[in-house]
């Protein structure tokens, strides 16, 4: 039986930039600190890729992970990627004080597409992290039916 979902991962250009964001800014802490070597095998086979060499990092917050991968070969995505691609369009993070995360994360790097919307305790706002990909930063009326717990 699938319990849920574990962990979101990305691909960065510079693992070290990710870590000051994601556990600098936003308060993760690295959990899973280890370096894959090219020569791992099946790891290539596994990951689809010919150079699977690369730096991982599994960053945690409350019951969430995100896994930061920093390839040997890191192929530049588009930092502007539309939300209406297929694929992954962005994953949220959950506050208790959607303003003054609004503020943090906005004067530490993130470009929010526009201001708030919704009305407290249901506000939302899209932006990009330093890497482009798209964050939403979300406050739900806690039993609300996709509300989900989180320790305190």
């Amino acid at each position: 039986m699938i319990l849920g979902l574990h962990h979101a991962a990305m691909a960065v250009p510079d693992i070290q930039k990710a870590i000051d964001f994601y556990c600098g800014v936003v308060g993760f802490e690295i959990v899973m600190d280890m370096a894959l070597p090219t020569e791992l095998p099946g790891m290539a086979q596994a990951m689809g890729i010919e150079d699977c060499g690369c730096q991982v990092r599994m960053i945690k917050k409350g019951n969430s992970c995100i896994e930061l991968f920093e390839f040997k070969d890191t192929s530049p995505g588009d930092p502007a990627r539309p939300v209406n691609l297929q694929g992954i369009t962005h994953f949220a993070l959950v506050t208790d004080d959607f303003q003054a995360d609004f503020d943090h994360l906005a004067a530490n790097g993130v470009d929010f597409n526009t201001a708030p919307f919704g009305a407290s305790p249901n506000l939302f706002a899209y932006g990009r992290d330093p890497f482009g990909n798209v964050v939403e930063l979300l406050e739900h009326a806690p039993g609300t039916p996709n509300a989900l717990e989180f320790p305190g």
